[in-house]
């Protein structure tokens, strides 16, 4: 396992050309699921835990790894199935999200796939808004067509850690607040958990925030707005991405819009809770204005300001 995860590094070419690799695995006999190779430390065998008393339901315990101690959150319980039984064949999958790391308690971890985002698609409607996943695929895994599921971190975390979207004292340049008003943003993040953290971060500004749940629908959106004869920088004050998403991911969205001169001046933020370190590098690659690590309230708000402060003074 350590071998299959060893070139994840490497696998940062993928991102920017649209594709994705995922990490298999099962929490059910029946069922692949599945989570982004980039957002994954490392799979191990379960270590010893140790009880969390009055810890969220979810979390099993903490484990100790090489000196870190992370929480580990059963990931079937989290999603509504019953509590995992943990064998010889379970894995934890360390993952690192929104600056946090935990350890997710699975059946067995499978295997990786290299995808396209066109290969993923959103989760039937039919499904309701209060399932689990951000996304599902068809895959051919050993020899038959098999459904995976891509699980909503997002959704799952926001459930056990409280994120709270008050802002820090001194944060809000209260003089902006009349120019803010009204003022539309736009945001293209799969995960309903995490467009309703920003949501609800964004109209305490009294701005009007216009949603879409992946970059196609982002983008399509924009061009209906260049072809009504409308300045997308008049139109709407900037756009906040995330970075993964089906049909179309925040880096491709972001090269679609550069490449189009009706919208190419159009102020772009990467926010997503895959590691700083690697956006920093693909938002100078593919032309962002901003990255920010989800999920920090501050730090969103200090970046809508900015950029006011910028449509301001132009």
């Amino acid at each position: 396992m350590t071998q299959m995860l060893a070139s994840v590094d490497q696998r940062t070419k993928l991102v920017g050309e649209n594709r994705l690799e995922l990490l298999l695995f099962r929490i059910s006999a029946t069922q692949l699921f599945a989570i982004n190779v980039f957002k994954v430390k490392e799979v191990v065998k379960v270590p010893p835990l140790s009880t969390m008393p009055g810890s969220h339901g979810s979390i099993i315990g903490v484990a100790n790894l090489r000196g870190l101690s992370i929480p580990v959150i059963d990931l079937r319980r989290a999603i509504g199935f019953r509590p995992s039984v943990i064998h010889p064949e379970s894995n934890l999958i360390v993952t690192e999200y929104n600056r946090s790391v935990q350890g997710f308690l699975v059946d067995k971890v499978e295997h990786i796939v290299n995808l396209t985002w066109g290969d993923i698609l959103p989760p039937p409607k039919t499904v309701g808004r209060d399932n689990y996943l951000t996304a599902i695929t068809r895959i051919e895994y050993q020899d038959k067509q098999e459904l995976v599921s891509i699980i909503d971190v997002e959704k799952v975390l926001a459930e056990i850690i409280h994120y709270d979207i008050c802002l820090s004292e001194g944060v809000l340049d209260e003089q902006l607040l009349p120019a803010m008003y009204g003022r539309k943003v736009l945001i293209a993040d799969d995960s309903a958990t995490a467009r309703r953290q920003v949501r609800e971060t964004l109209e305490q500004l009294g701005l009007e925030v216009i949603e879409a749940t992946d970059g196609l629908m982002a983008l399509n959106l924009l061009k209906s707005w260049c072809d009504e004869g409308k300045l997308i920088t008049d139109h709407i004050l900037m756009l906040i991405t995330d970075a993964e998403m089906p049909e179309m991911d925040g880096y491709k969205l972001t090269h679609e819009i550069r490449s189009d001169k009706r919208m190419a001046d159009l102020f772009i933020t990467l926010n997503t809770s895959l590691s700083g370190s690697f956006n920093n590098a693909m938002v100078e690659k593919v032309g962002c204005n901003r990255f920010i690590s989800k999920f920090q309230p501050d730090l969103l708000v200090e970046v809508v300001q900015d950029r006011l402060r910028e449509a301001l003074s132009n």
